[in-house]
């Protein structure tokens, strides 16, 4: 007898993904945003240290990036011959083209802003009549044989300085060019002739043949050495009123480099070599900086000395860029990593929930394959490749979107991070699977959060939390997030411990405000109340999972608003240091009086509120310490008319002072040097004058002054030495200085005011000085990635309360069925199921606000985000510190968001019972 064919068996991957599509797409959207984020994270911080690299070292002035490379000229001992032959155009080529081959990797050269040449490094002085003489003094010029002026210039007027024949040292006459720039300030033109004076009797005619234009005036080329493209005034050093000459450079062309030789300039041989940093990275910094030593002053430097003779030597100031952007990169990463750990606990926590819901969706499927002899092997493989299935290709398009969303940075960080995220799906529901049915179970007993008591496990694991938490707090506000040591993961945990410890504490408390108002309603009448507390009470202990996700995301979220927040208001302290009021009008070098016209009409712009007139004058010698030591900078005196004055330093925070204590009294009734008058001063003049009054001499008046109140800053002037009085004491009295305060003050009028006046005024506004801390592309990529954070705590913590809410879903539904039956009306539905989800939601959001500004208020001695927010701008230096501060935004609108979603998703829970009806949930069978 033929045995029976077997029956095929659906494939259980297959069968699950078909039972619940649905379910399968979240996940797999689920899984592929946290690989995203996990993938995203590594790169965005490669590419804006990337980014950063380059733009410190492409902005940087050539003359600090450029790496020169020269020597002097061939030693005398040698054959004019050859002295010749060493500096002709042939041989500076070759020697270049060999400099450049050598250069150590990483560094590359930017061969189109590259040059070489031979210069006079001693300028010789022009004795022609026709030239500009300022102050009576012959200007300096310097000659050079910079090669490639024909591809980086334009000519302008002229020809093209050449060679006829070969040039030597005994060549009688050059031809040269000069720039638009020169040829205007020292009134040259094409023709002109200028004798050099050389070491013999004879001169050096050198003929000004072109007049050109720069065509890149910014660029390595003319900008390593500026002389070469704009002339400058330098002041002759003397004991006496300075006196000014000109000082300009000639360019000649390379082969005429011989004729140098014999001149009395000391011509030296150089090789500019400007860096090109398109290639550079940030993984490049250490090779570089070793690279950078090594040519000047290691085995580099001995490798262009092979080729470029054995007295040369390199300088460059790349070093100190690099030290700068070291500074940077070492004071944001460890601020950075803050939000790393933050999102990344949050974003593990939601998905061991997303685990947690799946197993208990499925505990009596599970429970009854165990029950019927299935092994945990077996049922743990089918979990994890019926996972697996969803969790890997949404994992690999999450890494790829990252790998195309973030470019220029290393691929195996980013593939780590997707892979940790998939490995943590993939084991979770396996995992929980077998911790839950290492036995079979035919019935599990209530878990209730109200009636749980801990374990001891469950206490020890929560002292030791304690412990960390405490430890990594009290070492970031010890030391700051700036270690020395790098980046240190325990101390940038310090919020995610905080939030954990805090989440831990409210589950312990809640079961008891929990019981007190059940017994409390239990007395009222209605039974929506008590049930609502009496739900909310068997809520299973396992809830604890959601609360420190909520807690977490809404703690890293303040934090990272805090920190953006922290970061806009030192940028608003140091506009309003640099101005000193909303707008501000001075004189020149804030020392020239304005003119009463002008006053008036800057007072009468459109958007003015207030001004205060302002009178400064620097310089004022102070009477000699008890030692007999004199101050040679002296002070600064500020006249000011306390009312006004005294409103503007309380507007601007800037040293405010009740105006009573400045206001002069009796002022002119006393002779010049026996008035007293009461000062407002700063700590060192305080310290200098001491308690007695002390007379000043002063162009504004003689009196004596007497310090009244001591402040360590005040809107007139950015110094930390000043002595500001009423101006009424003064007997010459001007304004040279206007402190404007108002919204929308308009720039354009202030500034056609100062025109129409025919003075030389400055007009500075606190809105373009803001404008002008503009962010590196490492600042801004630091902010971006707070903002991440930000938007994804609050989407975690959303997401949280969704997958809380899910998970008793069907419990909760069948019990709205079973009330309907007894009368319960779908209004009274509704507020069931909100004021069921109303205890753990205000508990989250409540605990959440809390935990948020306590753990700011914690670790804001520790974080200074000076560097973060003022690394760039000319007001950089104007602030010491930027603590960070609690954005209140930042704590409520996430609170506020966990609270209005649970109240959503209840009140769309009921809409939807009431719709489906109670026949048809309770054909489903009971859920528990």
């Amino acid at each position: 007898m033929s045995a029976r064919p077997a029956t095929a068996c659906a494939p259980w991957v297959r069968t699950r993904l078909r039972t619940a599509p649905g379910a399968a797409c979240a996940f797999a959207l689920l899984v592929l945003v946290t690989a995203f984020l996990a993938a995203a994270f590594p790169r965005s911080v490669d590419a804006y240290e990337t980014k950063g690299l380059r733009h410190d070292l492409g902005t940087a002035t050539p003359v600090h990036s450029v790496l020169e490379l020269k020597g002097p000229q061939p030693g005398l001992e040698l054959r004019p011959a050859a002295r010749e032959a060493a500096v002709r155009e042939d041989t500076m080529a070759a020697a270049h083209a060999q400099v450049l081959k050598r250069l150590p990797a990483p560094l590359r050269a930017d061969t189109a802003e590259s040059a070489y040449g031979v210069r006079t490094s001693t300028p010789i002085a022009a004795g022609e009549p026709w030239f500009p003489r300022p102050f009576g003094l012959d200007p300096t010029l310097t000659y050079a044989t910079q090669s490639g002026l024909s591809s980086h210039a334009t000519l302008r007027t002229g020809s093209w300085p050449a060679t006829h024949g070969t040039v030597s040292m005994t060549t009688g006459e050059v031809e040269a060019a000069v720039t638009e720039e020169t040829a205007k300030a020292l009134r040259i033109k094409t023709g002109a002739t200028i004798a050099v004076p050389t070491r013999g009797e004879d001169t050096l005619t050198v003929r000004i043949t072109g007049i050109v234009a720069p065509k890149n005036p910014a660029g390595s080329y003319w900008s390593s050495e500026p002389l070469l493209r704009t002339p400058s005034l330098v002041a002759k050093p003397t004991k006496d009123t300075p006196r000014y000459y000109w000082i300009a450079a000639l360019l000649l062309p390379p082969d005429a480099a011989p004729a140098l030789l014999a001149t009395a300039g000391q011509p030296e041989l150089y090789w500019r070599i400007a860096p090109d940093v398109s290639g550079l990275t940030a993984l490049d910094v250490p090779q570089l900086r070793t690279s950078v030593a090594s040519l000047e002053g290691g085995p580099g430097l001995l490798a262009m000395r092979d080729v470029a003779g054995a007295t040369v030597s390199m300088a460059t100031d790349l070093d100190e860029i690099l030290t700068g952007y070291d500074g940077m990169r070492s004071a944001i990463q460890p601020v950075v990593t803050v939000a790393a750990v933050g999102i990344g606990a949050v974003a593990v926590v939601v998905l061991l929930m997303t685990g947690g819901l799946l197993a208990s969706r499925r505990h009596a499927e599970l429970a009854l394959l165990r029950a019927r002899g299935g092994s945990l092997r077996g049922i743990g493989g089918r979990l994890l490749a019926e996972t697996a299935v969803t969790a890997v290709p949404a994992g690999a398009l999450g890494l790829l979107l990252a790998v195309l969303t973030v470019g220029e940075a290393r691929l195996w960080p980013a593939a780590v991070g997707a892979g940790a995220v998939v490995v943590l799906v993939c084991a979770a529901l396996p995992l929980r699977t077998a911790l839950q049915h290492r036995t079979p179970q035919t019935h599990v007993g209530r878990d209730d959060l109200a009636t749980a008591r801990p374990s001891r496990r469950r206490t020890v694991a929560e002292l030791t939390l304690l412990v960390l938490a405490v430890g990594a707090v009290f070492a970031l506000r010890r030391r700051g997030t700036d270690a020395e040591g790098g980046t240190d993961l325990l101390v940038s945990a310090a919020p995610v411990l905080v939030g954990l410890i805090a989440a831990v504490v409210l589950v312990r408390i809640y079961p008891l405000p929990l019981r007190l108002a059940l017994r409390s309603v239990s007395r009222l009448r209605g039974a929506v109340g008590f049930l609502s507390l009496a739900r909310a009470g068997r809520t299973s202990a396992a809830g604890t999972l959601p609360l420190l996700a909520l807690l977490v995301a809404l703690t890293t979220a303040a934090f990272g608003g805090s920190v953006l927040a922290g970061v806009a208001d030192a940028r608003d302290d140091a506009a309003v240091l640099a101005t000193g009021a909303d707008a501000r009008v001075t004189g020149e070098a804030d020392s020239v009086p304005l003119s009463a016209g002008l006053v008036r009409a800057v007072e009468k712009a459109e958007g003015v509120r207030g001004s205060a007139r302002v009178q400064v004058e620097f310089g004022v010698a102070l009477p000699a310490a008890g030692d007999g030591t004199q101050d040679a900078k002296g002070t600064t005196l500020i006249g000011v008319d306390p009312a006004t004055y005294a409103a503007l330093a309380r507007s601007t925070g800037l040293g405010p002072f009740p105006a009573d204590r400045l206001r002069a009294k009796g002022a002119g009734a006393a002779p010049d040097g026996d008035r007293v008058v009461p000062a407002l001063v700063s700590p060192s003049v305080a310290e200098r004058l001491g308690d007695r009054p002390l007379g000043l001499r002063a162009l504004a008046g003689n009196f004596k002054v007497r310090a009244a109140a001591t402040v360590t800053r005040t809107p007139a002037v950015d110094g930390s030495s000043f002595i500001v009085v009423d101006a009424a004491a003064f007997t010459h009295r001007q304004t040279t200085a206007l402190l404007l305060t108002g919204s929308g003050l308009d720039a354009k009028e202030l500034r056609a005011a100062a025109r129409h006046s025919g003075e030389k005024i400055s007009v500075q506004l606190r809105s373009e000085e803001r404008a002008t801390y503009v962010d590196t592309p490492m600042q801004s990529g630091a902010e971006r990635i707070y903002l991440a954070a930000i938007v994804a705590g609050a989407g975690y913590a959303l997401l949280a309360v969704l997958l809380s809410l899910l998970r008793t879903a069907p419990e909760r539904t069948t019990l709205l069925a079973r009330l309907r039956t007894m009368g319960l009306t779908s209004r009274q539905g509704g507020r069931l199921l909100g004021f069921e989800a109303l205890p753990q939601a205000l508990l989250a959001a409540v605990g959440g606000l809390l935990v948020g500004w306590a753990t700011i208020a914690l670790l804001a001695p520790g974080v200074d985000l000076v560097r973060l927010a003022l690394s760039s701008g000319p007001g950089s230096g104007r602030l010491a510190t930027a603590p960070l501060r609690t954005d209140p935004w930042s704590l409520a609108l996430p609170a506020l968001g966990v609270v209005v979603l649970t109240g959503a998703v209840a009140g769309v829970q009921a809409w939807w019972a009431g719709r489906r009806g109670s026949i048809t949930e309770l054909r489903a069978g009971d859920s528990r």
